[in-house]
């Protein structure tokens, strides 16, 4: 098969029609693939000290290159990816701009703390909270304190240290616990990490469409992607959320989560249709005029800055607790999911999905190595999706 590099019109099919295409052996994925495949490995074995489970795979040129896993981790697993989820929210809601412009016909510059939109929340807690946009929750300038110890930046320092303070959440409930984050700084006037504003954000998801996000993924992606069973992570211990965290805990196969990262490399054409505004797309892989504190676009960390030195500047991705990670480099027509978590991230319970493939315990009492002599911490979080997406670029060889 001859292969264009760049706007081949390939689209993998379901994995149970077959599935992605792939190369197999270094001398395929270094011809058809532009990669190294022994620097694919060395990738892999850093992102194996990162986390419990998980594995790498990286998809260039629409070819499936790399595919390996350690753990738990498994083309066939569920795993809860934390705050992975968050991507989702943000192209389910550029989806929605699009289908309802009639309801929402502002977009993204939609003040939406009013009855309209959010009525959960009136009245407000807060007057300021009146001014703040769709497109300020979905960058985290909102002006909502962030969880535990988070910064608050502003123009790109990290220069506001707060506070944690206690989530009311079993007072007040989901919704209505997100919706009362207090303010640190008026909207728009700082950048906190708050996973509260992508949950409030899917609350107007909802009251637009009538759908629960998973709801409105399930028919907006996965049917026309062509995913596997999938389930968004619901269950808190004995408790069943009654409404999908829009804070993260999307739980897809791993070829799945390619298939959504190809969509948006793709500029949200899948086959024939557009199934996600390209404008929207390309709104998230840059800079944005709704943050102008943080390297976050529209709820995906963007590289136009050059801060994570080894990666293309036109890279965007999204990390999540325990370690995932989803990355875009169109610049190299590449895709990476790194795969990551501990032992509860991959429990069913968690999910409601069976999951009934291998496991040998290998991993069963892995414990995080330091970073390095000079650090004695574990690899994060952010920093090991960083330096993977760094690792994985090097393997390039064109």
């Amino acid at each position: 098969m001859a292969v264009t590099a760049f706007g081949e019109d390939y689209f993998p099919k379901p994995d149970s029609a077959g599935g992605w295409r792939n190369l197999k052996d270094a001398a395929a994925i270094r011809k058809t693939g532009g990669m190294d495949l022994k620097k694919l490995d060395l990738a892999f074995e850093y992102a194996s000290r990162s986390s419990q489970h998980g594995g790498l795979l990286v998809v260039r040129h629409g070819w499936l290159v790399y595919e390996r896993y350690y753990g738990r981790g498994n083309r066939e697993a569920n795993p809860a990816t934390a705050s992975v989820g968050k991507a989702y929210v943000s192209i389910a809601t550029g989806i929605m701009l699009a289908e309802k412009k009639a309801e929402i016909p502002e977009g993204l510059d939609t003040k939406v703390f009013n009855a309209k939109y959010l009525p959960e929340a009136m009245p407000l807690d807060d007057p300021a909270k009146a001014e703040i946009t769709l497109g300020q929750l979905l960058s985290m300038s909102a002006g909502f304190h962030g969880e535990g110890s988070n910064p608050g930046f502003v123009n790109g320092v990290p220069s506001v240290k707060l506070t944690p303070v206690p989530r009311p959440e079993t007072r007040l409930g989901q919704d209505l616990s997100a919706l009362r984050t207090v303010l640190w700084t008026k909207p728009g006037g700082g950048y906190s990490y708050a996973s509260s504003s992508p949950h409030v954000a899917s609350i107007v998801l909802r009251n637009v469409t009538g759908l629960e996000l998973h709801q409105y993924i399930d028919q907006r992606l996965a049917k026309p992607l062509g995913w596997g069973q999938w389930a968004w992570a619901m269950r808190r211990g004995d408790t069943v959320l009654p409404h999908t965290p829009g804070g993260g805990d999307i739980a897809l196969r791993s070829t799945d989560h390619l298939r959504f990262l190809y969509a948006i490399l793709k500029k949200g054409r899948w086959g024939k249709d557009q199934v996600i505004p390209a404008s929207y797309i390309e709104l998230c892989g840059k800079p944005t005029k709704w943050n102008s504190h943080a390297p976050m676009s529209l709820l995906w960390e963007i590289n136009a800055d050059g801060h994570v030195a080894g990666a293309p500047k036109d890279a965007f991705f999204k990390s999540g607790g325990g370690g995932h990670g989803l990355v875009v480099i169109p610049s190299l027509d590449m895709l990476i999911y790194k795969m990551a978590g501990d032992d509860g991230q991959y429990n069913p319970e968690r999910t409601g999905i069976k999951q009934d493939y291998a496991y040998d315990g290998s991993r069963q009492n892995w414990k995080p190595e330091v970073r390095s002599q000079f650090s004695d911490g574990p690899i994060g979080t952010d920093d090991g999706l960083r330096r993977v997406l760094e690792m994985v670029a090097a393997a390039v060889i064109e």
